[in-house]
């Protein structure tokens, strides 16, 4: 496929190839000097699984990517769940289905989308100053038929990734053409129903790619989530991988009730408030919970490459919308036991933004190398609320916020190959941003800038006996929302509140290695830390800001994809991490929420006799739910199961079983005060009047769906 001496413009090609779905692979003489002979061009390669042997093109042993035929292997429970082929994320959900994903990743509780940094054909999917969080990030846009590959990284070590991307990044690619048209219908349990049609006619030099999703389904739920959902994409590209154009367009509303989490001590038989109000495992405590979304819009890209320089251009451009109402704490603020605590948080927007990146070759101190320059720039224009509510009607206002949110950043990286056994990757990237807040109380009203600049540097060493060794640093951040940085009064309380920086340091390292020595085998393994200098962030669902404190997190990552034959594949990966408070406070050093054990496990069967299938194990391991480590979450193990059978090569038949030991366990817990209704209040005034419990969202209980698939 590719030489081990290869230069950095030719592994930058390779990796480019992921906006076709293909990887380009170039051989070249093994001297590292620069030769006038010109580098012949090798067959296009299809990436189809897991690919971890990037060996001479990756820059950390983080770095991967994830092909048709691994993302098709997957049953997915819902398509945030694309995520977790990245090795070591955890996707879960805390209410109703419409509502974007939580996510984990190296030793965080990365809420909705915060410091995993998330793109769909390179635009940026993650929202700044959310009504409900930062980074929100919901996938249920996505089409997971369409997606033909997720390249993705770890750590702050790239110059191209900036905000969010201090955890992670994973860029998923939409197809340019389909090898067939698709139709599918699915059924399942609690009244799942399911249908997906896509197509690529040749339309005048290029390709017209359509393709439209319904969806309808309930859940367990005691109050059904009755959750609706319409997607559309269209796509029209023409040329090729040398000089070519698309334009993406993508149409999403979708409509849903929402069962939030519930108190432990709520739960049908816990007896623990004599006379209150209790539910089954399944029931809600606030059954008119919910909201609704929609999102339009549409990216145009531009490229063109050759064997000496590679260039592209993309826009973006997407209409947002999200009423969405809530209830964490049920009667917390109302000892009356009349109305709940539900609030609605409104968030619509219009986001544009432009990247433009150019390579070239060149020559540096005689050695071949690589430069790449970039520029990145977005503009949100953000309303958004904080709403006190009952029964999904606005009773009052508690904030009401325009933000006009603007940031640009150029960067700069340089990749040279020193030695056979030896190459670098340097890079600088700068951040600045602009916040300009209009609110409904003008002391929090305000114009700040703030800006950062972010080096990175990497060592690569090999290979020997198919092994290469990496050595990563670098520094990134991660924006907070936008009206922290001008608040001075908290809108709930009246009382003076504190202004945060609106963009917070993260420093990282990594040390790493990747193997094929084995046939058949690709492991990574990776020892990693990160710092971030203050865990800053916009409470959404309080309409105020905290000021968490300095943190630090580390971990060890090990990570196989094994294929001993064509028909057979098998994956393990093992994710331990620690995350702690770098100061001392009587409080604890833990940081709740934080992540710290990971293991997912599949076998997968291709084509055998028509047969294909596979099993899926993910452990999700216990972690503090505060700060003393006094309270802790329980593990929860759940194994998935797909079977199917190809009649031909126009249809097929496939059984996706979910929590196939209906394990009885939780999606997510949280540990915080509430009070449910006609329970007494507390006189501890530092529980305002409630009790601090741990509140789950369960895991669903097995279930199936069932597909027919035609491709004609």
């Amino acid at each position: 496929m590719k030489s081990q001496s290869q230069p950095s413009v030719s592994r930058s090609f390779v990796l480019i190839g992921s906006l076709f779905g293909v990887t380009t692979a170039f051989a070249q003489n093994s001297t590292p000097a620069l030769t006038n002979t010109p580098p012949t061009r090798l067959p296009d390669v299809i990436v189809g699984g897991r690919a971890d042997d990037l060996t001479g093109l990756a820059d950390s042993a983080t770095q991967g990517t994830v092909g048709l035929d691994h993302l098709r292997a997957r049953p997915l429970l819902r398509p945030g769940e694309l995520l977790e082929t990245v090795p070591g994320v955890i996707i879960t959900q805390h209410s109703g289905a419409g509502k974007a994903n939580q996510y984990f990743l190296r030793g965080f509780n990365l809420d909705h989308g915060t410091d995993f940094a998330t793109s769909l054909n390179g635009m940026p999917i993650n929202l700044p100053t959310h009504g409900h969080g930062q980074g929100y990030t919901d996938l249920n846009w996505i089409i997971p038929e369409l997606v033909t590959r997720i390249d993705y990284r770890k750590g702050p070590y790239g110059a191209a990734d900036g905000d969010f991307a201090s955890a992670g990044a994973a860029d998923m690619t939409y197809a340019s053409t389909l090898p067939s048209s698709l139709w599918q219908l699915e059924g399942g349990s609690f009244g799942y129903a399911r249908g997906v049609f896509a197509s690529s006619p040749k339309l005048g030099n290029g390709t017209l790619l359509y393709g439209v999703e319904l969806m309808h389904e309930d859940g367990p739920w005691q109050q059904r989530d009755n959750f609706w959902k319409g997607n559309g994409v269209l796509r029209y590209s023409t040329g090729d991988d040398a000089l070519g154009w698309s334009v993406l367009g993508f149409a999403y509303r979708g409509e849903w009730n929402g069962t939030d989490q519930i108190a432990q001590r709520a739960l049908t038989g816990n007896n623990a408030v004599p006379g209150g109000f209790q539910v089954g495992r399944f029931g809600t405590l606030d059954p008119t919970t919910g909201g609704n979304s929609q999102r339009y819009g549409a990216i145009a890209e531009w490229h063109r490459r050759n064997d000496a320089s590679a260039s592209k251009l993309m826009a973006y451009a997407f209409y947002y919308d999200l009423d969405l109402f809530s209830n964490f704490t049920y009667f917390l603020n109302d000892t009356t036991d009349t109305t709940p605590d539900q609030f609605e948080q409104v968030d619509k927007r219009v986001t544009t933004g432009l990247k433009a990146t150019h390579e070239w070759n060149m020559t540096l101190l005689g050695r071949e190398s690589e430069n790449s320059i970039g520029l990145q720039v977005r503009n949100d224009l953000i309303r958004n609320s904080l709403n006190t509510a009952n029964a999904r009607v606005r009773t009052g206002t508690t904030r009401s916020d325009d933000v006009w949110q603007t940031s640009a950043s150029p960067y700069f990286e340089n990749k040279t190959q020193w030695a056979e056994k030896l190459r670098t990757v340097v890079g600088a990237r700068a951040d600045l941003y602009r916040f300009d807040v209009a609110s409904l109380d003008p002391r929090n009203s305000g114009t700040v800038t703030d800006f950062l600049a972010s080096p990175k540097g990497s060592v690569i060493l090999g290979p020997w006996a198919k092994t290469e060794f990496y050595l990563n640093a670098g520094m990134g951040f991660h924006s907070n929302d936008g009206r922290g940085a001008t608040t001075t009064i908290d809108p709930a309380t009246g009382l003076p509140a504190s202004k945060v920086d609106p963009l917070v340091r993260t420093m990282g390292a990594e040390l790493g290695v990747r193997t094929t020595w084995v046939p058949g085998l690709q492991s990574t393994v990776s020892a990693w830390w990160l710092d971030i200098d203050s865990e800053l962030l916009f409470v959404g669902d309080a309409g105020s800001t905290e000021a968490s404190r300095p943190s630090r997190r580390y971990g060890l990552e090990f990570a196989n994809y094994y294929t001993p034959t064509k028909w057979l594949t098998l994956d393990a990966d093992l994710s331990l991490s620690q995350a702690r408070f770098r100061d001392r406070d009587p409080a604890g050093q833990s940081i709740p929420g934080s992540i710290e054990t990971v293991v997912a496990a599949g076998i997968a069967v291709h084509d055998l006799g028509g047969f294909f299938g596979g099993l899926r194990l993910r452990y999700f391991g216990p972690r503090s739910l505060i700060e003393d480590n006094s309270v802790r979450s329980t593990a929860s193990a759940l194994v998935n199961l797909q079977a199917g059978y190809a009649f031909n090569p126009k249809w097929k038949l496939t059984l996706d079983v979910f929590n196939l030991l209906d394990r009885k366990t939780s999606d997510i817990e949280y540990f915080y005060e509430s009070r449910l209704r006609g329970e007494a209040i507390n006189p501890d005034p530092a529980l305002n009047g409630g009790y601090n419990d741990i509140h789950l969202h369960p895991a669903e209980p097995v279930s199936f769906r069932v597909a027919l698939t035609g491709r004609f």
